[in-house]
């Protein structure tokens, strides 16, 4: 995890917690379906509620939090963030060491993790903008991208031959170790940092200002989505991440269905098939930076935006056997790759567009609304798989993402002073994922249908 440009030892330690935690996920990519279906013998509907509900109430539970979080110190917030997803998960394995475990537990545990992602989201943008100067914002989202996808080519197959080897359980232990590891060196990154540092670049953590009320208000609930709403530079690509995120996730569970049941394949297969593409979500974050120089933010987050719609139609016709492999894998390193490049520029332009004051709340907006649209377009989606079928369901999502660029701005909104960037400003990575961070920069939740599909089939933590 070394770069070609030192961004100082308290990104270090984000890095390092980032990293054991997206391993974790990677390594227990899928499990949650996975258990269903072959643990608890669950059909196509009763996976696509399992991953609705789980996002459609985490959402809910999560409202209040993004104003909550944005008063308070965030590292403590990221640490029991953890420490909750920690232990939701590991009841699912003790539980069924115990016999007791049941498809509610799953929805509940599915619910807690939701809740808990979405306020550390919040949380983890706003410290990452003390670990990192704003002129390496940029840098900063393209290493957690590389790590991401590093994790999504490891982890699975990995994840899938412990599956074959020992049962999914042991994929939802190891990511809740994740977790606790993930939570520790978060918080000794920042016991290193101290109470040293005045300059807003060392990782310390002032206390929030709070202008107005010292409690939660009513009207701070709504305060992330009005932002979004009336920024003409955030508006559409909230509307079109909405879309592509949705559709994508939505047709996750009926593609496992699908894969695992219909045509046969073995667990190892399924994650190969979503793994081995992930090298082209490493190339993309690479690349990302260089294309950036070369042909700018704006024309660079348009362009991938458009040709990351347009590879999952392809996965309507997956057949058994190799050539079914192939194709899923064909089509997938089509779309992580665009999507490798997509997610850090989109991350680094949404920081510059939000305001220093707003950040945990438009990142919490952004990501309940994300979950509950892919909550709600997945229970839709398995609803019409069981009415189409699976692959008309599968079909349909490709074509409507195939219309979704249409709500990508075409014209560049130049940020307008005092937001973004700058000494004692707050920012983050929403979606998806990020931990802490050295002068207040940001990042965003963008994670792939690798990504997005990996917690997901690949969205960071």
């Amino acid at each position: 995890m070394t770069g070609r440009r030192s961004l100082g030892p308290q990104f270090g330690w984000l890095w390092s917690a980032y990293a054991v935690s997206v391993y974790g996920s990677g390594f227990g990519f899928g499990a949650f379906p996975l258990i269903a279906i072959l643990v608890l013998h669950a059909g196509p509907t009763a996976v696509s509620v399992l991953a609705a509900a789980g996002l459609a109430v985490g959402a809910v539970v999560a409202v209040p939090l993004g104003p909550w979080v944005e008063f308070r110190r965030k590292r403590p917030v990221m640490v029991a963030m953890d420490l909750t997803r920690f232990t939701a998960l590991l009841s699912i394995p003790a539980a069924f060491a115990l016999g007791w475990l049941s498809f509610a537990q799953l929805l509940v545990v599915s619910v807690i993790v939701a809740a808990a992602k979405i306020a550390f989201g919040a949380a983890s943008g706003a410290y990452l903008k003390t670990v990192v100067r704003p002129e390496d914002l940029l840098v900063a989202n393209g290493r957690f991208e590389s790590t991401t996808w590093s994790a999504t080519v490891v982890g699975p197959p990995l994840g899938g031959a412990a599956i074959g080897l020992f049962g999914p359980l042991t994929t939802v232990l190891a990511d809740a170790v994740s977790y606790l590891l993930s939570a520790g060196l978060i918080w000794a990154g920042g016991r290193r940092a101290g109470g040293r540092g005045t300059d807003g670049n060392d990782g310390y953590e002032a206390p929030p200002a709070r202008t107005g009320a010292p409690r939660l208000r009513v009207g701070d609930l709504a305060d992330g989505w009005r932002y979004i709403l009336t920024h003409r530079a955030l508006r559409p690509l909230f509307f079109n991440t909405l879309g592509v995120n949705g559709l994508i996730m939505a047709t996750a569970p009926l593609i496992a269905v699908l894969m695992l049941g219909r045509l046969g394949f073995a667990p190892w297969q399924y994650g190969l098939a979503f793994a081995a593409p992930c090298v082209g979500g490493l190339i993309g974050s690479r690349l990302a930076n260089r294309l950036v120089a070369r042909f700018g933010r704006h024309p660079v987050l348009v362009t991938t935006g458009v040709l990351r719609a347009c590879w999952s139609l392809g996965l309507a016709f997956i057949r058994p056997g190799a050539a079914g492999l192939i194709l899923v894998i064909v089509v997938q390193f089509g779309l992580v790759t665009c999507m490798g490049i997509f997610n850090p520029v989109f991350a680094t332009y949404r920081l510059e567009h939000t305001q220093k004051d707003r950040i945990a709340r438009t990142l919490s907006a952004w990501s309940v609304t994300s979950s509950a649209s892919v909550a709600a377009l997945t229970a839709l989606w398995g609803l019409l798989a069981s009415i189409a079928g699976l692959r008309a369901a599968i079909a349909i999502a490709g074509l409507l993402l195939l219309v979704t660029p249409l709500l990508l701005s075409r014209h560049d909104h130049p940020p307008e002073r005092g937001y973004g960037g700058g000494r004692g400003d707050e920012g983050g990575r929403a979606d998806e994922v990020v931990p802490d961070g050295r002068r207040r920069v940001t990042t965003s939740t963008a994670m792939p249908i690798a990504a997005a599909t990996a917690k997901a089939t690949p969205t960071p933590r």
